[in-house]
């Protein structure tokens, strides 16, 4: 079975579920898997690529290569 008609038919049973008390423990699952995979996507910077991060931000404000908050907020 594919992972297409594996999700179908499981919101298909979860739909006909009827007890708060089920639905809240799939809710905290789904919680704790979103963050386990968060957890595992997420790598925090080196020391080296932190200051290489911080000398290249520097470089381009110096240079004039940014953006004002006004710019952005009109932007977005």
């Amino acid at each position: 079975m594919d992972i297409q008609t594996r999700k179908i038919e499981f919101v298909q049973a979860f739909l006909k579920l009827q007890s708060e008390e089920v639905i809240s423990q799939f809710e905290t699952l789904l919680k704790k898997a979103r963050k386990t995979i968060s957890d595992k996507e997420f790598k925090p910077f080196s020391i080296e690529e932190f200051n290489e991060r911080i000398a290249k931000s520097e470089d381009d404000f110096e240079n004039g290569r940014y953006k004002t908050t006004s710019e952005l907020i009109s932007k977005y």
